[in-house]
């Protein structure tokens, strides 16, 4: 057993000793009940958008960000906490409604996504609460007739200086609706130096209800009279029914119904296994389409081919090309990584309810209001009239985020005609066949060192699928972690939280991509996006130059930062905490990677052993992260432990594989992810910072990869450049 999951065992004993509220986290997850079940709501108040109160003092704070498994109802009400004094696991939360007040500041959208959340909510969430506990001061103020200055709050309940008097904020609601206390218009946040809650380690808000069972995923979702439906899907993506026959499903006991949808042919039944059964017993002649012929090794070589080509100028600093050209010590290489499936846990689903005036729609999604916006086009409808239930994730990757909300549309146009709710569980295989990935890139590089050994010039090609292609910031998402100076991302938004960057200075500087027709398959975020093949050819790469040069890789990075205050006090003190220094051992080696991501710098030193006949254990990884003030420190620690763990087994293992048109790949026995007993000890250093938080979510998925890749370098001296390792013959154990 892992140490974080007897940790997790032994929160939740604590949690039932000390008696705190388990299983109620999710309010809002509306489900029809029974007129036995059903009550009278509470005397409520809604302080603002984000945050109401009950009569009781029960308070709910409507989250309009997504959590699955990112920590997002864990920072959040430690956020609204603090400004309005209350303990944060006593706040309730509600997923929001799909309304433009809640969408994102940065991405304009009801969108989770990019490692912006902890960011993007730290001053609208502690406004909010700040804003919430001076309504409650003035009501206060008013009952006692004394000045809000002699007045203080503590534990959900306001006193008097003397404490002679005090009312729960649930007492207080009568006062805020009688005399119409409004917000004011502005009101002073916390110093850092008094919070109680914020940057302390503080457990998981809803893992609890996660251990005890009581967590509603999209999974969980039980409605009256709801069918269950299974999809046949075509082999071949993009592929469509040309005939069925569906007359022995329909003997199968349980199947209602069979109809054609835009996936396939769905099966409706009133249980999941009877539309499982309903399905196999289907009969399908399928008109593969114009992808059927396609094949992996087509799309690498038509990416070789392309990156021998110029490109889409992403950026050009100084003259590589000339530099290069007039060198004497000039490298080549091409580093090649294939597609990757997200393979989260809980593989996609949804339950929607098609009536004549709505559409209500039980979904697990990163992007709401996207989802809003497809479904209403669907069914012509406005927008206003499809509801959104946000229920729990397990895990997405970007999975969650499609722009096509393709498992949600199955859900919507199986239930649509039949006047109950129908609910679409993925399999696994659907999942790992569906079509969905992060996209197959080649990257050439050409780059030279100077008579001192340091990097000179850099000229690098970036082959592949853009996940933005059609928008003028496609080539800024394709390079995003190769750039030098700053892409600002997919929009000019106000907090610059979505800025990406090397951090490295190299004076002649060329980028060039090109985005190929989007075939087969759609490309999709994947965990660090860009990050996720940009990160291993530049880190990589940037270690053969090292290499070329003479220099220690690590402190080449140091050297080359002297312009990036942040991620040069980094790698200094991972240099210290990594014992950089000191001799690994005999068939052990040690690697570096570094990248900023969301604006958060972070770096890693991988240490493995090299054993027989190609097999390596990846040991220990020792990562610095610089995301600003530390929000949960406890939580930064957990998602880069997991980020880790993602990206090294998309490292060691991770392609999906496609031979005339299909998927090879089906399940975890032949997409391999990581196993606990190939997990490496992770220490976690976070820098302290008084700067404003940012993200970690993705960050430390992006030098993994790199960093073990060069400690088999290290080890071996030998370069490994197509992915996964195992392409290579090395097997992680």
């Amino acid at each position: 057993m892992s140490k974080r999951i007897g940790s997790a065992i032994s929160r939740r004993s604590f949690v039932k000793s000390a008696g705190l509220a388990t299983g109620s986290l999710l309010v809002g997850i509306h489900i029809p009940a029974s007129s036995e079940q059903k009550r009278m709501p509470l005397q409520q108040t809604l302080m603002n958008s984000f945050i109401r109160i009950d009569s009781d003092s029960t308070i709910t704070l409507l989250a309009n960000h997504s959590e699955f498994g990112n920590g997002a109802y864990t920072i959040m009400p430690m956020m609204v906490a603090e400004e309005l004094d209350v303990p944060y696991e006593k706040i309730r939360l509600e997923p929001a409604p799909t309304r433009p007040e809640y969408y994102s500041p940065i991405f304009r959208e009801y969108l989770t996504a990019g490692s912006v959340t902890t960011g993007s909510c730290w001053i609208p969430l502690r406004t909010a609460g700040a804003k919430a506990r001076a309504m409650l001061l003035d009501a206060a103020s008013i009952k006692w007739d004394q000045p809000s200055e002699n007045l203080y709050t503590s534990d959900g309940t306001v006193f008097t200086k003397n404490s002679q008097q005090s009312a729960t904020y649930g007492d207080l609601l009568h006062i805020i609706h009688a005399d119409g206390i409004l917000p004011r218009e502005k009101v002073d946040l916390k110093d850092p130096s008094k919070f109680r809650i914020l940057g302390k380690p503080s457990r998981r808000h809803e893992a609890p209800s996660k251990v005890d069972g009581s967590a509603v995923f999209g999974i969980d979702i039980k409605l009256p009279d709801m069918l269950y439906g299974s999809i046949a899907r075509c082999p071949v993506y993009g592929g469509t029914a040309k005939h069925y026959d569906a007359s022995a499903s329909l003997k199968i006991p349980g199947v209602v119904k069979v109809k054609e949808i835009s996936a396939g042919v769905v099966v409706l039944a009133n249980s999941n296994w009877a539309a499982l059964k309903g399905r196999g017993a289907l009969k399908i002649e399928w008109n593969e389409g114009p992808n059927s012929s396609l094949s992996y090794d087509f799309f690498f070589q038509e990416y070789r081919d392309l990156a021998n080509k110029p490109g889409i100028v992403a950026e050009n600093i100084g003259d590589s090309i000339a530099s290069i050209e007039l060198s004497d010590n000039v490298i080549e290489s091409v580093y090649e990584m294939p597609y990757l499936a997200h393979a989260t846990m809980e593989p996609p689903n949804c339950t929607a309810l098609v009536t004549d005036d709505r559409c209500e729609i039980w979904s697990g999604t990163q992007s709401q209001s996207n989802d809003q916006k497809v479904v209403a086009k669907l069914l012509g409808r406005p927008e206003q009239s499809i509801i959104i239930h946000r229920p729990l994730m397990g895990g997405s990757f970007g999975r969650r985020a499609a722009k096509s909300a393709d498992f949600t549309v199955n859900s919507v146009e199986a239930a649509n005609g039949e006047g109950v709710p129908v609910q679409v569980i993925w399999s696994r295989e659907e999942d790992i066949k569906g079509g969905h990935y992060r996209p197959l890139f080649v990257h050439k590089l050409r780059g030279a060192v100077d008579d001192d050994g340091m990097p000179q010039a850099w000229h690098q090609t970036v082959v592949g699928q853009s996940i933005m292609d059609g928008t003028r910031f496609a080539p800024a998402f394709m390079v995003n972690g190769v750039d030098l100076y700053s892409v600002d991302g997919c929009l000019q938004e106000p907090l610059g939280l979505f800025r990406y960057g090397t951090s490295y200075q190299i004076p002649n500087h060329r980028i060039e991509c090109h985005n190929p027709p989007k075939i087969g398959v759609v490309p999709m975020e994947w965990r660090s996006v860009g990050h996720s093949h940009t990160g291993i050819a530049y880190e990589c790469f940037l270690d053969e130059l090292a290499a070329a040069g003479g220099k220690d890789p690590l402190d080449l990075r140091i050297a080359l930062t002297k312009g990036n205050p942040r991620m040069h006090k980094l790698l200094k003190l991972l240099k210290e905490k990594s014992n950089w220094v000191k001799p690994i051992g005999k068939n052990k080696g040690r690697g570096i990677a570094a990248r900023v991501y969301s604006v958060s710098p972070i770096a890693q030193v991988a240490e493995i052993t090299m054993n027989e006949n190609g097999e390596f254990t990846v040991d220990k990884v020792i990562c610095v992260v610089d995301c600003g003030f530390a929000v949960n420190p406890l939580g930064i620690e957990a998602q880069i432990e997991g980020g880790i763990a993602y990206g090294l087994g998309a490292a060691a293992f991770g392609e999906i594989e496609l031979h005339d048109g299909q998927i090879k790949q089906s399940n975890f026995h032949d997409y391999n992810v990581l196993r606990i007993a190939q997990m490496p000890e992770i220490e976690v250093h976070i820098v302290s910072s008084d700067e404003p938080p940012t993200g970690v979510g993705e960050q430390a998925t992006t030098p993994i990869a790199p960093a073990v890749a060069n400690a088999l370098f290290n080890a071996t001296g030998t370069r490994v450049r197509r992915f996964p390792l195992a392409k290579s013959g090395l097997k992680l154990v």
